[in-house]
């Protein structure tokens, strides 16, 4: 069925169709429309969820720990401080292997105070343990939350659903939803894994880990983080069957012969692409990659993505402090085997809500191409 969503009122509608039974959340810009829609939803009886209202987001997050480790299917959403304030939770939701979903309406961090749409926020939480998908549109935020709601209770570990702040959390697009039986079915019947209220089988959670057994808790956290790429595979093929869209964790676009490309996640991949077709038109050999599973990362994807390719540029909406930027640090990783790598290039662009248009990015692939390409990063502003 087509509609015409936010990108707030689409995830509201996902989460309507995994009717979970647990919300707990607090409200901040621009995350708030996604749970006082789905709040409305609750008031209509369409779901049979327990909204708890809380009073931060750390309480919100470990309300979720409480009642995932009982065995709710559990959800909640974020944004920007929010997220940051969660971050001391994050680390026990993932090693507890809770299979909690959270959908952030990705915003940039103060100081200074700022409500609009960059990465600073979820790349922040990388290395907190969950999985990271993020969203170029309103169908894929929908779709994501779907997928990623199944992969948390697959893999037993928690899922965060990006998407761009305002950009796609406040804009209109038109999407196919899935009928709520072929949802349902798609996501299936939570059955939790060791509940903590069994009271016929006692477990704990939370205990002390001392040197002679926290490292192997974390090995095996680590290997569970592995076996999302397989996990996922399998979803992706299940949701390709009831909705005739494909997924993986990289979108290869134009690349079967590129020379330049461009590697982005979110929203920008959308206007990047027009500037790909338009260059493609004038004879230019450009590509693009998008990233839609930042954790785990794509390695061997991106490495055979990438392995022909003359020079490319990493193009990110967070700004790094005494390193290099996290996404160009992957691909960089990623590279590392090749015998020939391309030549690589910076990008810094979108910091708290500022545009990027197709010209700059255009002005990106002129500059690959005459490989004027220096060591430090660039800023387009």
């Amino acid at each position: 069925m087509k509609k015409a969503l936010t990108g707030g009122a689409a995830a509201a509608e996902a989460l309507r169709q995994i009717n979970p039974d647990v919300m707990p959340a607090y409200p901040i810009t621009p995350q708030t429309p996604i749970i006082e829609t789905f709040a409305k939803i609750e008031a209509q009886k369409k779901v049979d969820t327990e909204i708890i209202t809380v009073e931060s987001e750390h309480s919100a997050i470990s309300a979720c720990v409480g009642s995932s480790a009982a065995g709710a299917r559990t959800v909640t959403a974020t944004s920007s401080q929010g997220l940051a304030l969660m971050n001391e939770i994050l680390y026990i939701a993932s090693g507890m292997r809770l299979p909690i979903l959270m959908v952030i309406s990705m915003r940039a961090l103060s100081a200074p105070i700022n409500i609009h749409g960059d990465h600073s926020d979820v790349m922040g939480a990388r290395d907190t343990g969950w999985i990271q998908l993020i969203s170029e549109n309103v169908q894929e935020v929908y779709d994501n939350i779907l997928m990623g709601m199944k992969l948390a209770e697959k893999a037993y570990l928690p899922v965060m659903v990006g998407m761009d702040g305002f950009v796609t959390s406040h804009s209109v697009e038109v999407l196919e939803t899935l009928s709520d039986k072929v949802a349902k079915d798609f996501v299936g019947k939570f059955q939790p894994r060791e509940p903590l209220l069994d009271m016929n089988n006692p477990v704990s959670y939370g205990p002390v880990g001392l040197p002679d057994s926290y490292f192997e808790f974390k090995i095996e956290q680590a290997q569970a983080m592995q076996d999302v790429f397989k996990f996922s595979r399998q979803i992706q093929d299940e949701f390709q069957a009831v909705s005739q869209r494909v997924y993986d964790f990289v979108e290869t676009y134009r690349m079967e012969d590129a020379r330049q490309a461009i590697v982005v996640m979110g929203s920008t991949a959308g206007t990047a692409k027009e500037v790909v077709d338009k260059l493609r038109a004038q004879g230019e050999k450009v590509g693009l990659i998008k990233i839609r599973m930042f954790r785990p990362f794509p390695y061997k994807e991106i490495k055979l993505a990438l392995a022909s390719v003359k020079s490319v540029a990493v193009m990110e909406r967070v700004m790094p402090f005494g390193s290099v930027a996290p996404l160009y640090g992957e691909i960089l990783a990623a590279l590392q085997p090749l015998e020939r790598k391309p030549i690589m290039a910076s990008y810094i662009y979108g910091l708290g809500g500022r545009d990027i248009f197709a010209r700059q990015i255009e002005k990106v692939f002129k500059e690959l191409k005459a490989e004027k390409i220096n060591s430090g990063i660039k800023y387009i502003q």
